[in-house]
């Protein structure tokens, strides 16, 4: 748990932090739920604050102040792939999944970079401290950022210089490497269906499987990845606990119900064949590999926040058989959207999970066209209704995707210092009638590629990216209202929709 070093927190829905005790000069926007340290007693209606940064002070209206801790969910975009960053009324942190690492994706960010912020400018804190830590599957664009996390202190891409997890949690079906080839074991069938029983288990199991002399050793980018869990360490120096998760253990450890907050675990579905752990088979490695997906929901006073992994079709149904008669566990407020905003998709899961806002973490210039049309459309008319005063409250629909902007710019001229190219002893200016006879060479990487593409192009005809909007989706609830909240590509402020819980 982290101890804040907050005096106070933004109770309003937004407010602008100013440069001044008078004066109309923006230094910034704040929200619902911020952490504030005041600085000086009230000044003509303003106070003196440091507020989302260590090192950045403005003044905010008074009477924006006297709120309190909330339960806020970061849905980080992480271009291909998810990235979640809870934070609890009690500054718990949870971290579930964290997109591809930053050398696959085509910002050279990952779920990691936002995560270090958080703590590091947000908190002012030196290191990144996680209560737990859960990758929802084996799927590189869903552990990648994780593994980010856990390189903090052994790379200058952070400013974290340690990072401790007190628990890892997956989902069991991983990669092995077996006769020289990638597996997720053999299937073993009974009565018409398939099971996969060669799972990842505990720390033990994990420690077995990425030995140097293991008969079957975990495979690739996923053995590497667990291989860094094993070496993590909690705040006290001891390893980091690892565990498998499942429908069966009804809740994650810790946040079981008495508590503030709660984790309701609804998946995987876990079977016993021959007396083991099985999970289903869904006809293909990639279907197995998301079907199996870890699924939590958040609960918090009346608030219900779904998390879902990339669940198909063939999961979902599995999952509401398995839950029968108690299909109502699937109810939310929130819901992220299943594998990025897929076809593969039961619309009674959707009906089943009623959310009055779906949060579909889609990818940047990846080859999968995700959100499609017809989920997005599929969220909006099984999501629940609310009507306000003849306006359709919820639902609503974001997608990380949509919500990210760019500035584009266009070159005028090439500014080249004296010493800087060999022979050089003078300043040369290029402008922009001569722009078409420089080059540009530059590699490409899309989104979860193995190598880069290598291209060039004319330097007039070559953009400049002016500014970057991410589009992180912010949702914050102190159990009763929620609030969802992405920022305008304007100026910084904060796009607010806000409504009540109905659990």
């Amino acid at each position: 748990m982290v101890d804040s070093a907050f005096n106070d927190f933004i109770g309003v829905d937004s407010t602008k932090l100013w440069r001044g005790a008078t004066g109309n000069e923006l230094a910034g926007h704040l929200l619902w739920g911020d952490g504030i340290v005041r600085l000086g007693p009230e000044q003509d209606g303003r106070v003196k604050v440091t507020a989302r940064g260590k090192d950045r002070e403005g003044w905010v209206d008074a009477e924006a102040l006297g709120g309190k801790s909330l339960l806020e969910v970061y849905f980080i975009d992480v271009g291909q792939g998810d990235g979640v960053l809870v934070k609890t009324p009690d500054f718990q942190h949870l971290m579930i999944d964290g997109g591809h690492t930053r050398t696959k994706q085509n910002t050279g960010k990952s779920a990691a970079d936002f995560v270090d912020w958080k703590f590091t400018q947000d908190y002012g804190m030196d290191r990144i401290q996680l209560e737990a830590m859960i990758a929802s599957h084996n799927d590189l664009d869903h552990y990648g950022g994780l593994a980010d996390l856990l390189d903090a202190g052994q790379t200058d891409e952070l400013d974290a210089k340690s990072v401790t997890v007190e628990n890892f949690y997956h989902a069991g079906i991983s990669w092995w490497r077996k006769d020289g080839k990638r597996t997720l074991g053999t299937p073993r069938a009974v009565d018409g269906k398939e099971y996969r029983t060669q799972l990842l288990e505990d720390r033990e199991s994990a420690l077995k499987a990425t030995d140097n002399n293991a008969d079957v050793p975990l495979q690739g980018e996923w053995g590497k990845f667990i291989k860094k869990v094993v070496s993590a360490k909690r705040v006290d120096g001891s390893p980091t606990s690892i565990e498998r998760l499942s429908h069966l253990a009804e809740h994650l450890p810790g946040f079981e119900p008495g508590g503030d907050v709660t984790m309701r675990l609804l998946g995987p579905a876990e079977f016993t064949i021959d007396g083991k752990p099985a999970l289903l088979d869904f006809g293909s490695d990639s279907k197995t590999t998301n079907g199996n997906s870890v699924v939590l929901r958040i609960d918090y006073g009346r608030a219900r926040i779904l998390l879902t992994g990339d669940l198909n079709k063939g999961s979902q149904q599995t999952l509401m058989d398995v839950h029968a008669g108690r299909r109502m566990e699937f109810q939310c407020d929130v819901a992220k959207g299943c594998h990025h905003g897929s076809e593969d998709v039961s619309y009674a899961f959707l009906q089943a999970m009623t959310p009055a806002a779906t949060v579909i973490c889609s990818g940047d210039g990846e080859g999968h066209d995700h959100p499609r049309p017809r989920i997005v459309a599929a969220s909006g008319v099984t999501g629940y209704r609310t009507i306000e005063n003849d306006e359709i409250l919820t639902p609503l629909v974001y997608s990380t995707e949509l919500a990210r902007s760019v500035s584009i710019g266009s070159p005028t001229s090439l500014d080249i210092k004296s010493g800087a190219i060999a022979g050089v002893d003078e300043d040369v200016e290029i402008d922009s009638a001569h722009l078409q006879q420089v080059t540009v060479r530059f590699t490409e990487t899309k989104p979860g590629a193995l190598n880069p593409e290598r291209k060039q192009k004319p330097m007039s005809r070559t953009p400049v990216v002016a500014g970057l909007i991410y589009g992180l989706v912010n949702v914050r609830t102190d159990g009763e209202t929620i609030l969802c909240a992405t920022m305008n590509e304007g100026d910084g402020s904060w796009a607010v929709k806000k409504f009540k819980s109905r659990f």
